[in-house]
């Protein structure tokens, strides 16, 4: 890829923590705040940034992305403006967890789910569980999801999936097609690709409808 590694780096991109100094410009936060933290910079002037779509920013500064280090220290020094002030009822935990929360509302949103959809999820790791619950929130009707650990599945069955399938036990792409057709009565409207491996994104696009890779 485009990122080669040539030194020591801190990883981390899912952050959250409490402000310890701010910049003499800074007028929403003070010392003591809790906030969560986006972890990708843009640099606010190109046309996708000046057109609100800064997520497709060229020159996104992204934290754990070389030669960027990430945000699993003691202290991080982060732009004001990507820090959002926390409620109360909102802890550190959950806090970290917005940032792969937003990718799976993204996800969602692109994908048209909506009241009634059925959705398929390859994939049953952290992102591909929230894309689950969202797609759920998002009033989905059916949820199938697919992975290749038991024990993977067994916690997107307990969250709520309306269907289970280890890619393990399924043959050929072409099989794997029809098991969920026939768990799900039809094709699903939309599939959420969130393993990143090869054999499940191709098996993405086997299916009709809406496709995301998440």
């Amino acid at each position: 890829g485009d990122f080669k590694l040539t030194t020591p780096m801190v990883l981390g991109h899912e952050a959250s923590g409490v402000v310890v100094a701010v910049g003499s410009s800074v007028t929403h936060l003070v010392v003591g705040d809790r906030v969560a933290v986006e972890p990708g910079l843009p640099c606010m002037s190109c046309e996708f940034c000046r057109g609100g779509r800064y997520n497709l920013c060229v020159d996104m500064k992204f934290c754990a992305t070389p030669p960027i280090h990430g945000s699993l220290a003691h202290r991080y020094n982060h732009r004001a403006s990507f820090c959002y002030k926390l409620p109360e009822n909102v802890s550190f935990d959950e806090a970290a967890l917005l940032e792969p929360l937003s990718v799976a509302v993204h996800a969602c949103r692109r994908g048209g789910v909506g009241l009634g959809s059925s959705v398929l999820i390859c994939g049953a790791g952290p992102v591909g569980l929230l894309n689950m619950l969202v797609a759920k929130a998002c009033g989905a009707a059916q949820v199938a999801i697919s992975d290749i650990s038991s024990s993977r599945l067994q916690k997107a069955k307990a969250l709520g999936a309306s269907h289970t399938i280890n890619a393990l036990e399924v043959g050929t792409e072409q099989e794997f097609v029809t098991q969920v057709e026939t768990l799900m009565s039809s094709r699903p409207n939309t599939v959420l690709e969130c393993s990143g491996a090869d054999q499940s994104v191709r098996r993405s696009w086997l299916h009709s409808g809406r496709i995301r890779l998440a």
